[in-house]
């Protein structure tokens, strides 16, 4: 299932992970895999619809520049979803300053969506494919996924009872 990419100018081989996850606990909500030459964005609307448990829509999505598209803007809009996905060059257009600040504001929140892509990419060797099949591969970063959400919670607890006054 993995096929071919171009990422930095270099042919890259495999399959890429989208994950919805909260950027106030910094748990995984919901992962999925797709081959590594289709597109971001085509994954953003399911990323989110999987990422909602309960009734309540999260007030803001954050998303890096390989989700952003006016239908992914479109999706947000019509879902009274907030916009927090990074904008990125056009070929008939370059960002303005208030987009590179805009971009800046965001990946100050986005960065504990990257502890979750940087933390399994280094210990639990998510950035090298085990299987080579899509649903295999999927099972292990679900896996992986609830390992570092076992992790998170436990170091959370861990650290409110150091801090808790006795």
């Amino acid at each position: 299932d993995s096929d071919w990419t171009v990422k930095n100018e270099k042919p890259v081989f495999g399959m890429k992970e989208h994950a919805s996850i909260d950027v106030k606990s910094g748990l995984v909500l919901s992962t999925c895999m797709s081959r590594a030459s289709e597109h971001d964005y085509t994954y953003f609307e399911y990323a989110v619809a999987t990422g909602i448990h309960g009734k309540d829509v999260p007030p803001k999505v954050y998303a890096d520049k390989g989700y952003c598209g006016q239908s992914n803007r479109e999706f947000l809009h019509l879902n009274e979803i907030g916009d927090g996905i990074m904008r990125k060059d056009q070929v008939n257009a370059t960002l303005t300053d208030y987009e590179i600040q805009r971009n800046k504001m965001i990946s100050k929140v986005r960065y504990m969506i990257e502890q979750y892509f940087g933390i399994t990419g280094k210990y639990q060797g998510a950035g090298k494919a085990r299987f080579t099949t899509l649903l295999k591969e999927w099972w292990d970063h679900l896996l992986g996924a609830m390992a570092f959400n076992i992790k998170r919670v436990t170091l959370t607890l861990r650290k409110r009872q150091i801090e808790a006054p006795v």
